[in-house]
């Protein structure tokens, strides 16, 4: 296969993987009042992409998921009223939130088993997503933490509650379809034994 070929079969799957998320974080299990909630599996594609295809281009779809949940969570900005809000709100809970998904496939080639190797890929990047939120919660949106016994404990709690319930559902999703499908493979089908 030419190196043209590969990278447009790369950058549509890309394209399609992106898609997916897109529609699956419209499915929405829970939503909380001022921004996060619960999907069904909206995480799990980028995240397979990395594993496939390498960091590169899974930070790249995740940067365009970012792109596309910052669109359509522009009602959120509404909660915010200056300009280093905004940035902040930007950066934090979209940008650097979904691109970080883009590094899942982190230990493809550092652990040999599959399952174990892109489910720690998924928990960890999904921290790290909480982490970004988490921030945000107390640098922005530390105004709604009165009656909290600190601006943390309320930013854990808020984030953690969705976040938590978020990376059970992406770990478990991407474990049980590596059991199904080998990501290394072009057309996914594992070898029979």
């Amino acid at each position: 296969m030419s190196d043209n070929l590969k990278r447009t079969r790369i950058l549509t799957e890309c394209a399609i993987m992106v898609a997916l998320s897109c529609v699956l974080s419209v499915i929405t299990i829970y939503k909380l009042p001022q921004g996060g909630g619960i999907t069904a599996f909206s995480q799990v594609p980028i995240i397979i992409l990395s594993y496939r295809h390498g960091l590169k281009w899974g930070a790249f779809s995740g940067f365009v998921l970012s792109i596309f949940q910052l669109i359509s969570g522009v009602a959120n900005f509404s909660y915010v009223n200056t300009v280093w809000a905004y940035i902040a709100v930007a950066m934090l809970d979209y940008i650097l939130a979904f691109t970080i998904l883009g590094f899942g496939g982190m230990f493809r080639n550092k652990i040999k088993n599959q399952a174990l190797s892109i489910g720690l890929g998924a928990g960890i990047v999904s921290v790290i997503r909480l982490l970004c939120h988490f921030l945000s919660g107390v640098t922005v949106w530390a105004d709604y933490a009165e009656g909290w016994k600190s601006v943390w404990v309320y930013s854990l709690a808020y984030n953690g509650s969705y976040m938590g319930v978020e990376t059970a559902i992406t770990v478990l999703g991407v474990v049980l379809l590596s059991a199904v499908l080998d990501f290394s493979r072009p057309n996914l089908i594992r070898k029979r034994k």
